[in-house]
Order: C-alpha cells, then structure tokens, then sequence
C-alpha cells in the first residue's frame, strides 16, 4: 500500500480533464497533419536541412515569445543537461530519420510504422522506472511485432531504400521511447516552453551542421515547401511540442505515447485525400493488428499501476 498522497498523484496523472483533452486532441491533430507535411517539404528542401531549418524557426518563435515575459534561462546545470541530452535523442536524431525516410515511403506509411510507439516505451519502462510489464503486454508486442513484418513485407519490399525508409522510422521511434522517458524523469520542474525551445534550438544546430557536409544539393522554395515548412515550424514544433511537455507532466509515459495510435488515421486520411496515396487492404488490416495489439499493451499497464498503488 503507498501512503495518501502517492495514490492522489497517481490518479491525479491518470485522468484527464478538459485541458488536457484539449491539447491530447490538439496534438493529435496537429501531428498527424504534419506527416503529410514533412512528405511536401522533402520532395523540393534536403531533408537534414529541412529539418533544421523547422527547429530553427520554431525556437525563434517560441525562445522569443517566452523572452518577451520572463528568463528563457534554464536554472542550474541538471537542467541544461537534460535540454542538451533531449536536442539529440528527442529532436535531431529521431526527425533527422524522419524526414530521411519520408523521400522513400509514403507519408501514411511513416505513422502508421509509428505506432509502435507505446510498445517501446512498455518495453523500456521496466529498464527506466523498474515497473513490471505484464504477460499480456508482451504477447501483444509479439503480435504487433508480426504486424509490422507484414507492413514491411507487403509495401516496403519493393526496393532497398523503402526498406532503408522504413528501418528509419523505426530508429526514429526507439530514440523518442527512450527520450519519453526521460523527460518525464527529467523536465518535471522546468517549463515546457523554455525547455522545448532550447532543445529546438540545439537539434537545429546538429541536424544543420550534419547537413553541411552531406547535402550538396540546392533547395527549391517552392509555395508549397515554404508553406509546409513554416506549418512544421510553428505548429508542429513551437506550439506542439510546449502541449506536449505540459501533458507529459501531467500523464505517464504511456499514456501520452497512445497518441500515435489516432495520429496514423489523420495521416492515411490526409495522404490519400490530398497527395492521392494509395490505402491497399493489406495496409489496412496490418494497421489494425498494430493498433488492437497497442491498445492491449496499454491497457495491461494501467491495470498494472492500479495494482502496485492500491487503487481499484
């Protein structure tokens, strides 16, 4: 049994009131726009520097928005190296590989491989916050695991750069499990948008200087790379990411990973309403194994941590 207090913050993480439906379903939304976006920008900008570029407008916008009203200066040097550690893991790496693979595979693709999410941050959690998982969860990885096989089998087999693509999202999806869970050990008393516009800040600053060298080729502003890029900028990076931080610190890890569950249906929807992509059946039954499987994992840890807090 945990004392009094203990149980209230537990439960207190786990339910969600009218702001934090809000921004859950502001997030979602907004991400699941911005695979469709990163899928425009990358036909007509390198993807590095694509990448780059977003993060660094996005810490403009928010580092100076935030500067306008208080210190955008972090307090001690834990908290800079949390910001230092997350531009990498959270920013520069996993997007980096996002926008790599989205010149590659289709931009409904990319998330629907991305809701295996929830499944690496379950399988982290007992490594990082020494929590059991339970059978259930891990047979259901099991069978998500053999979903996405098939994902790749079905639509990624037709040449090596798909595959490369798809291996991608995946890299992408292991360093933001991982990144999840350290923020949420991490970030607790820093403010979201202080801390995201750091770490927006230092993954411009690797991705762009890893782009240097590497992209030789120009970039053609077209309307629709500029507008996409600018969406990506303020709203899937400076606005998103600050909800996301709050919401984190108010939900577990898991929780808020469920999110790339409704995020795919947003993308497929998108990609083929507008960029004309096609949906084979095939797909669409490999993508509801993923996300049943998903949902199982999910709801195995939250009867798990009503277990271990004494909560029924």
């Amino acid at each position: 049994m945990t004392d009094i207090s203990t149980q209230q913050k537990l439960t207190d993480e786990r339910r969600f009131g009218l702001w934090e439906w809000a921004a859950y379903a502001g997030l979602c939304g907004i991400w699941g726009t911005t695979w469709m976006a990163i899928r425009v920008v990358v036909q007509d900008v390198p993807p590095l520097r694509a990448a780059g570029i977003r993060f660094l407008v996005g810490a403009a916008l928010l580092l100076g928005g935030v500067a306008l009203r208080r210190s955008i200066v972090l307090r001690d040097a834990r908290e800079w190296r949390a910001v230092r550690v997350l531009s990498f893991t959270m920013m520069a790496v996993p997007y980096g590989l996002l926008f790599w693979a989205e010149q590659y595979i289709a931009s409904s693709m990319a998330a629907v491989l991305y809701t295996s999410l929830p499944l690496v941050v379950a399988l982290l959690t007992p490594l990082m916050s020494h929590h059991r998982v339970p059978r259930s969860a891990l047979l259901a990885m099991l069978v998500a695991t053999g979903g996405i096989a098939v994902l790749f089998e079905s639509t990624l087999s037709v040449s090596t750069r798909s595959l490369m693509g798809g291996a991608a999202v995946l890299g992408a999806v292991a360093a933001t499990a991982w990144s999840v869970h350290f923020a949420k050990r991490e970030l607790h008393d820093i403010d979201p948008s202080v801390a995201t516009g750091w770490q927006l800040l230092g993954g411009a600053a690797a991705l762009l200087a890893v782009s240097l060298p590497l992209e030789r080729q120009a970039s053609h502003w077209t309307p629709q790379a500029l507008g996409a890029l600018l969406f990506l900028a303020a709203g899937g990076s400076a606005v998103a990411f600050a909800l996301y931080y709050w919401l984190l610190k108010r939900t577990q890890p898991y929780q808020i990973s469920t999110m790339s569950l409704v995020i795919p249906i947003v993308a497929i929807v998108e990609g083929a309403a507008l960029l004309k992509e096609p949906i084979p059946p095939t797909m669409l039954a490999a993508s509801l194994v993923v996300i049943l499987a998903v949902g199982v994992v999910l709801r195995a840890r939250e009867d798990e941590d009503r277990v271990q807090s004494g909560i029924v």
